[in-house]
């Protein structure tokens, strides 16, 4: 069924996989065609998620003529860009250090605002080309459920103001005041920060497509590409050759030739419930459409969707051996049991609502945990990515950012301190994976001692846990 006909109603019956229930609720679209033989182009982009659809968009903005061609192994945003958690926020990946070292701390002040008014330019463009995707901007709640997670509140909120965050960024928020918006069981406070808002990804992504493509832009899907090389894309159907080659392609980047090393595709899970009653939106008294995070060491995400649903999501199996991914977003049973309790725990309301999805996605991940952009002017060669959970709306920067350098221009996007970052390789197998189950096996024990020994401080086994990865 295509995205442009009637949506389906999501039966109550549940699902695991089917890529996400995103795509449940609005039907999957229909293949574009395969790659019909070599070809040459202008500017070549591997990948149409966000990050290649958003790059192609400001490149087409701002030269019409260009011959772009984007190529997906599956469809335009099968991936990460369908299945996330639907938080168009102005979080950015990694540690403000790393990018002040080379841009020092005015560089990552600039930063953060940009991310900050990117959140207000992807919901401009989606009203400007008549995309509807639920979206919703009343902002984004954490809430602290322990005394430890309440420590960590705070010290978030001083690390916000020492990169320049304003009072009107970050408010802290009472255990009555966060009640007061939604009501979390065992909450002891909140943060709240307004740039934040609603998305239904499957419908902004699947919109984008139709808009870029209609500009004039070639979108191949179903062309696996295998090499990246200077000058070319090479694929299981041809050869696209252009002076301009775009590597967009977040966690399946491990899938091109070399390149196995570069970013971690680390997984991450999501359940949604059937519509809740209105005597359970009673008592949880979620009325409008703020995002949920948490100060968990294995953090959850969760957004009340537009059809009254909880959509909540975390950690299930961190990283599969090799830097395999999974089959069309199947995740595992006691992932879904995982959080399935943990929706329970959080929202007692819930307990009687059938889950009715569960579903997973990889993101990319590179050494140091921060994202980057980046140009090789001298092969033509170009990335964006690493955003470690927080792209949604990281790739629309990264994707005005990509233009610029492609377009040579010297812009304030251009010099924003995450671009020409280059990071170290992971370690290979097994010491990858054997680092990144250990971690998350330290942070779960972390959260576990944090709560049951009502601890007033960070655990020490988190710290163990971040000494372990370089975070």
């Amino acid at each position: 069924m295509s995205i442009d006909e009637k949506p389906v109603d999501a039966p109550t019956e549940f699902v695991n996989g089917d890529v996400s229930f995103w795509y449940r609720s609005i039907g999957l679209p229909d293949r574009r065609p395969p790659l019909p033989g070599d070809r040459d182009a202008d500017v070549c982009i591997v990948g149409a998620g966000f990050t290649g659809l958003w790059t192609a968009y400001y490149l087409k903005q701002a030269q019409p003529d260009l011959r772009i061609v984007l190529l997906d192994r599956e469809f335009a945003g099968f991936g990460a860009s369908g299945r996330n958690g639907g938080w168009l926020s102005a979080e950015l990946a990694g540690k403000r250090d790393a990018y002040a070292a080379t841009h020092g701390h005015q560089g990552v002040v600039d930063l953060m605002r940009a991310m900050r008014g990117a959140v207000d330019e992807v919901i401009a463009v989606a009203k400007g080309e008549g995309i509807d995707a639920d979206i919703a901007k009343d902002g984004l709640l954490h809430v602290a459920r322990n005394r430890a997670q309440l420590g960590r509140l705070h010290e978030s909120l001083r690390y916000e103001q020492d990169w320049g965050a304003g009072p009107e960024d970050f408010v802290a928020l009472s255990r009555d005041e966060m009640d007061s918006r939604i009501r979390v069981a065992g909450a002891l406070g909140g943060l709240f920060s307004p740039h934040c808002a609603r998305v239904q990804p499957a419908k902004l992504v699947q919109g984008l497509a139709r808009v870029v493509e209609a500009t004039g832009v070639t979108i191949f899907e179903q062309t696996a590409v295998n090499r990246i090389e200077q000058g070319r894309a090479v694929t299981d159907h041809g050869t696209v050759r252009a002076p301009i080659v775009l590597r967009c392609l977040e966690g399946f980047t491990a899938s091109i030739e070399g390149q196995r090393r570069n970013w971690l595709p680390m997984n991450s899970s999501m359940v949604v419930t059937a519509p809740l009653p209105k005597d359970a939106y009673d008592q949880i008294g979620w009325q409008d459409a703020e995002l949920l995070g948490d100060y968990a060491h294995g953090y959850m995400y969760a957004q009340r969707t537009a059809d009254n649903r909880i959509a909540l999501g975390g950690r299930g199996i961190p990283y599969r051996y090799g830097s395999r991914i999974d089959d069309r977003g199947a995740t595992q049973h006691w992932t879904v049991e995982a959080l399935t309790a943990l929706m329970h725990d959080m929202f007692p309301a819930t307990t009687d609502v059938p889950i009715v999805h569960a579903w997973c996605g990889v993101l990319g991940v590179p050494r140091d945990w921060t994202a980057t952009v980046d140009l090789d002017r001298s092969t033509g060669l170009g990335t964006a990515g690493g955003y470690v959970g927080s792209g949604l709306t990281t790739t629309n920067l990264a994707g005005r950012t990509l233009a610029d350098l492609v377009l040579e221009r010297d812009t304030e996007l251009t010099r924003l301190s995450w671009v020409g970052r280059h990071v170290r390789r992971w370690e290979p197998e097994p010491l990858r994976w054997l680092g990144v189950q250990s971690m998350y096996v330290l942070y779960r024990m972390a959260d576990r001692r944090e709560t049951e020994k009502n601890l007033a401080h960070t655990s020490r086994i988190a710290r163990i846990a971040n000494m372990i990865t370089g975070r």
